[in-house]
């Protein structure tokens, strides 16, 4: 029997025209075409002004503090239910981490705990748009405007969400998104940083190329700065990605759609939420069970690859990572997050590969309602 694979992407004939051509003809004088035309198809999609490609979208998280001058004694507050890498470069800046609580139904940030944590060296909250969810960005732009903190959006799962008519990365001062191989929109591996403040985009296309000022041909490196720039035949596959962004999205929602049928009724399993106004894209079918089953996430993720599943655990709060073993604002966050240190043992991500047939969604849920013991 095959295996049935957590993620995947939807590679058509476009893709691969569009990455031979990169190939043959991206050199040079030429080297930035691509990179060029994603970045403006980009943006146009997303709704903003600016848009820069990128290697990554933790590059790009970095790029936007730097940017934005955050740095020593400052304070960023992020979720604690999130990858590290919407953390980590919070640390790259010199800044400190504050770790806030999510919401129980979107497992976003919730505005009630940002707002706790709230210091006089607090210069910007990083919400994160989790598996394709979004937080309740109407009141965290209030609350970020009535301090005068920017917002840094990650928006590394949520291509093509939307939250009251805007897309996941128009909410934020700044943006950035992922095109990791297991993203809706892959290049293998890269980012996308979008804002709409020129001065931001200024700097960072400076900060992004070693310091030195955009159209420089002298080779006058201004400051000691950074390399962070997508290669042009990712770029290429980006392109196509993003022509295509309505199927591809559309292909994660359908998938969704099958699995949200078949577990509707099953109290005992809870899937993504969607909150009226928003649309998730559904990066990753993630699902929440019922701790009474006596399933913990490490137990249930064995069990189903016995049976050729493969799943992926809910993030792990930050505040428990080793990474941050110690530092008083983990051990704040481990008494104060009862949320996310309840929701993180007992959730997995389903297989979500934009390939998936409904056939094989229909033997994950099979499989996983017979594992549990549930109907």
């Amino acid at each position: 029997m095959d295996r049935i694979p957590i993620a995947g992407p939807d590679i058509s004939q476009r893709e691969i025209d569009y990455a031979a051509d990169a190939a043959a003809h991206g050199w040079y004088e030429r080297a930035g075409d691509y990179p060029r035309r994603f970045e403006a198809a980009f943006a146009e999609y997303v709704g903003v002004k600016h848009a820069v490609s990128l290697p990554s979208c933790t590059s790009g998280l970095h790029l936007a503090l730097a940017a934005l001058g955050v740095g020593p004694g400052d304070e960023v507050i992020v979720p604690d239910i999130t990858w590290i890498a919407s953390a980590a470069p919070v640390d790259y800046v010199e800044a400190t981490a504050v770790f806030a609580d999510v919401d129980k139904q979107t497992w976003c940030l919730d505005v009630a705990s940002v707002e706790a944590c709230l210091t006089d060296r607090t210069r910007a909250i990083l919400p994160v748009d989790l598996y394709g969810g979004m937080p309740d960005y109407t009141a965290l732009r209030q609350l970020a405007d009535s301090h005068g903190l920017k917002i840094i959006e990650d928006a590394a799962e949520a291509i093509g969400s939307e939250c009251h008519g805007r897309m996941a990365g128009a909410w934020g001062d700044v943006a950035a998104f992922s095109f990791h191989g297991s993203k809706t929109f892959t290049t293998g591996e890269g980012g996308m940083l979008v804002t709409d403040d020129d001065a931001v985009f200024e700097r960072v296309m400076q900060l992004r190329d070693h310091g030195r000022a955009p159209g420089d041909i002298f080779f006058k490196n201004e400051e000691v700065a950074f390399k962070y720039k997508l290669a042009p035949v990712a770029a290429a596959i980006g392109l196509a990605q993003v022509e295509r962004a309505d199927e591809l999205v559309a292909r994660k929602r359908e998938i969704f759609g099958w699995y949200h049928e078949a577990l509707d009724e099953t109290g005992e399993i809870v899937l993504n939420h969607e909150p009226a106004g928003t649309k998730n894209s559904y990066w990753m079918v993630t699902a929440q069970i019922d701790p009474a089953l006596g399933w913990p996430k490490e137990k249930l993720m064995a069990a189903l690859s016995e049976q050729g599943i493969d799943s992926r655990p809910f993030f792990n709060p930050l505040s428990s990572l080793p990474a941050y073993d110690g530092r008083r604002e983990a051990l704040a966050a481990q008494r104060r997050n009862m949320v996310s240190h309840r929701l993180a043992p007992w959730g997995i991500n389903l297989p979500s590969a934009s390939c998936l047939s409904q056939t094989q969604v229909e033997r994950v849920v099979r499989t996983l309602c017979e594992v549990l013991g549930v109907a």
